[in-house]
């Protein structure tokens, strides 16, 4: 075999890869295989965290919640018809990646940063839909402790949890400050928090909205106290793997629909009445083809016409998730902040339904 063509293999594969995974059915619409493996086990497979609050959360009665899971119940509604109709798998930060890539889960909805590596064809090759919450990382400590700023931990041990974009923050913040530490680093959030209360260290360091999750199941919550530090960008957003476009572009759009549908004002409860008044209004084009009354959005998808209203059904619009879960009506009680629709001054922002 020439050289040159050895070279080139690997792409020669990954192209035909891609092709498989999106080429033209008969209708008009696309083909996917991951698609067609959920469809054939009628089945979504979601990973998620499975132990934080608010976002993922496993309750007595073994039923999981939050702003994580209720992503993969808006697709699994978007793709099958039913939010009921998945497998969670609880994957800590050490195993999300390769659980992906081996096809042990669809999709990975589970507190991730969309970073440039793990994006990147020679990095973890990660399809990311929308970012579903900007965070930033911070650092929690007791407040009995008298620390109010990252020099107040000089020469301290800080618990991190290894393999993860907050121990790389951390050591280039610490590093830019000229404060020097000792990381104390663990494979699993369980084993950092467990570590962090058991005083083996000053401070523990995450994402915002993970510390404040945490916070809430720790004995005493108000012993402890965030920093008022926002250490990195962290947009936390779903993923698949960037070999099956079409698969990535279902699960994209599927959120951008629940974004777009605040922004309409469409809901939970009114999404049906919604659907029903764009049928009997031929005038209302752009609602009728987001509603899929009209047009082949779902087609273009693999979808069916009306996923934007199966997701929506299920789960509400992303307002709605989120103040059920992280928001105003959770026991976190974050505030929208960045995650505000742009149209209030945020970031959340749904690309034209065209």
């Amino acid at each position: 075999m020439p050289r040159r063509w050895f070279r080139s293999w690997p792409v020669v594969l990954l192209v035909a890869a891609a092709l498989a995974g999106c080429a033209p059915d008969g209708g008009g619409g696309v083909v996917s295989a991951t698609l067609a493996k959920i469809r054939g086990r009628d089945k979504l497979v979601c990973g998620v965290e499975g132990k934080l609050p608010g976002f993922s959360f496993v309750g007595p009665d073994g039923s999981y919640s939050g702003l994580d899971v209720d992503v993969c119940k808006a697709v699994a509604a978007a793709v099958l018809g039913d939010p009921g109709k998945i497998e969670y798998r609880d994957l800590n930060s050490s195993e999300r990646f390769a659980a992906l890539a081996s096809g042990e889960v669809d999709l990975l909805s589970r507190n991730t940063t969309f970073t440039l590596s793990r994006d990147a064809p020679g990095g973890n090759a990660l399809s990311f839909g929308p970012t579903t919450f900007y965070d930033g990382q911070g650092m929690m400590v007791p407040a009995a402790s008298g620390v109010r700023r990252l020099e107040d931990l000089a020469g301290k041990p800080i618990c991190v949890e290894s393999g993860t974009t907050t121990e790389l923050n951390l050591a280039d913040r610490m590093r830019e400050r000229g404060v020097p530490y000792t990381p104390l680093k663990f494979q699993t959030s369980d084993q950092t928090y467990a570590a962090y209360l058991g005083k083996r260290c000053v401070a523990v360091t995450s994402d915002r909205s993970q510390l404040a999750a945490k916070r809430t199941s720790f004995p005493q919550p108000d012993d402890h106290v965030l920093l008022p530090v926002v250490m990195s960008k962290e947009p936390l957003t779903p993923a698949s793997v960037n070999a099956d476009p079409a698969w990535a572009d279902a699960v994209r759009w599927t959120v951008y629909g629940l974004m777009q549908a605040e922004e309409l004002g469409i809901t939970q409860a009114n999404v049906a009445a919604k659907q029903t008044e764009a049928r009997a209004n031929p005038g209302q084009a752009d609602l009728r083809r987001f509603l899929g009354v009209e047009g082949d959005f779902g087609k273009q998808l693999g979808l069916p016409a009306d996923f934007v209203v199966k997701a929506v059904s299920a789960v509400g619009n992303y307002g709605e998730i989120f103040e059920r879960n992280v928001g105003a009506g959770s026991r976190l009680k974050l505030e929208r902040g960045v995650n505000r629709l742009w149209t209030d001054g945020g970031l959340i922002y749904a690309p034209p339904f065209r």
